[in-house]
């Protein structure tokens, strides 16, 4: 590469925290107007990296340049002022704003000394209009879902016209439909010069989008290869150091008798008349587009959502579940798609986290039994292959992985004959991935009954025995593995009906 071609060059970059080496003499370099692909493990050292670039991190060894010239990048503000941005998987918006205030926080247009409003609107419409992204800027970001926020928080940081913008897991919560509308956002951007850095675990999105991709292992830069003729096989033996046959492992299992039934269950606004069926060891995926309905069919099941109309038979027994708590009781277990937010307490233990949903039964006097639930969670993390497995460890000082290892103990502590899994791979690395499609078959083999949501169309086909496509909250066709393929589940999703 010619140094005057180079919008980045990181080189020899260290850096430590206390008791662990993070980045060991790394050296990265970005060509102006390339999308650079960064892949590895949880843990690898691309956070850190990408944060030491966005002026969170101070590095302990080496230098960067932006466009040839040396850099000290201190602080955040003083990134942005190099026209570096960075979009965390974890966001960060302001929810009791409107999508128009978040797209322009630190450039909010003023007229005559009070904010131009109008101005601001058709800028943030301008903006999502170029994203394909069907949110009003007038739209308040608490009422959004987690995918519509995350499409918010790429325009905020497209609206600033970045020399350099950092995609960390861009399109965990999208759908496909939604994954090629942003990559045409990130040619364009591309196209005007416009610098991208792209992480993300879904290998085969590396392979459509970048021109060139840099693995990162246990802190070190392990290769920097020219996308050209690398296969996804090739970037998984590099990232892990060793062969990994199956992403998604299946396992086939007897399947037995119908332990979930859904009988035109319709949620106002969302769905309506969606009448499915799960059986013993079966897993059922339900794909679609973000939007068609399937997170909100979920959570009425499990009684986190109110259905106006509707049956739910849990082995063969109408059941109506107007809360959680009664989902649990009648057998439902609920992994959710915002594991942060929603499926651990981050500020707790392993412990307290995996013996939250059978709190009752380790009770004695209305005192936890502290050695009953010791135990419960050392089996469970053990059974799961948590690690490290120390129980008393905070669960947001662990790996994405992992802490969905501790949400999935927690409802196996529960026994469930239901599994609900919501995006149950979201955001984890290809190791972890595979660990937990171990898990959710050897939950199958039990005869659990297991209902996946996934908008990563490789992991539906791959895990699924049968697959029901949701389209604007109606099902529109139900396909059996042996149907099964991309083409046909997308043109269910985008409404085509049976093909």
């Amino acid at each position: 590469m010619s140094e005057k071609t180079l919008a980045l060059s990181m080189k020899g970059i260290g850096k430590s925290f206390p008791g662990v080496r993070a980045l060991s003499d790394v050296d990265l370099e970005v060509t102006t107007g390339e999308v650079h692909a960064i892949v590895g493990e949880n843990g690898a050292g691309k956070s850190t990296l990408m944060k030491i670039l966005a002026g969170v991190y101070q590095p302990d060894a080496g230098s960067i340049k932006i466009n040839g010239v040396k850099v000290s990048l201190q602080n955040p503000l003083e990134a942005k002022r190099q026209g570096i941005r960075m979009v965390y998987q974890e966001l960060n918006l302001v929810p009791d704003l409107s999508v128009a205030e978040n797209i322009a926080l630190g450039q909010i247009p003023k007229k005559r000394g009070f904010v131009d409003r109008a101005l601001m609107l058709a800028d943030a419409k301008r903006v999502l209009l170029e994203l394909q992204a069907k949110i009003s800027p007038s739209t308040m970001v608490g009422d959004l879902t987690v995918s519509q926020q995350q499409l918010v928080e790429i325009a905020k940081a497209y609206a600033s016209e970045p020399k350099i913008i950092v995609l960390d897991e861009p399109t965990s919560s999208l759908s496909e439909y939604e994954t090629q509308a942003l990559f045409k956002v990130i040619r364009r951007m591309s196209a005007a010069g416009i610098s991208v850095i792209y992480i993300s675990h879904r290998l085969r999105e590396v392979l459509d989008i970048a021109d060139i991709v840099t693995v990162i292992r246990d802190g070190e830069r392990i290769d920097t290869r020219l996308i050209e003729g690398v296969t996804v096989d090739d970037m998984i033996s590099l990232m892990v150091g060793r062969e990994l046959a199956e992403v998604f492992p299946k396992r086939t299992v007897p399947i037995g008798k119908i332990v979930l039934e859904a009988k035109n269950v319709t949620v106002p606004g969302s769905c309506e008349d969606v009448s499915f069926t799960v059986r013993a060891g079966e897993i059922v995926g339900l794909a679609g587009l973000v939007g068609a309905g399937r997170t909100e069919v979920a959570q009425a099941i499990f009684g986190l959502r109110s259905y106006s109309r509707g049956t739910i038979l849990v082995n063969g027994a109408i059941t109506r579940i107007s809360s959680p708590r009664k989902g649990i009781k009648a057998g439902i277990a609920y992994v959710p798609e915002d594991r942060k937010n929603d499926g651990i307490i981050p500020s707790q233990s392993i412990r307290n986290n995996i013996s939250l949903a059978v709190l009752p039964s380790l009770q004695r006097a209305g005192f936890i039994r502290g050695q009953k639930e010791k135990d419960l969670a050392q089996a469970k993390a053990n059974e799961l292959g948590v690690s490290p497995p120390i129980i008393d460890r905070l669960v947001n000082t662990l790996s994405g992985g992992n802490q969905q290892k501790v949400v999935l103990a927690k409802w196996l502590a529960a026994k469930p004959d239901v599994l609900i899994l919501d995006e149950p791979t979201r955001g984890v690395d290809v190791g972890a991935k595979a660990d937990i499609h171990t898990i959710i078959g050897e939950l199958a083999a039990q005869g659990v009954g297991i209902l996946m949501i996934s908008s990563e169309l490789p992991e539906i086909l791959a895990a699924s025995d049968r697959i029901y496509v949701l389209h604007e909250g109606r099902i529109t066709e139900e396909i059996s593995r042996a149907d099964a393929s991309e083409e046909r589940v997308m043109h269910a999703a985008t409404g085509g009906g049976s093909s």
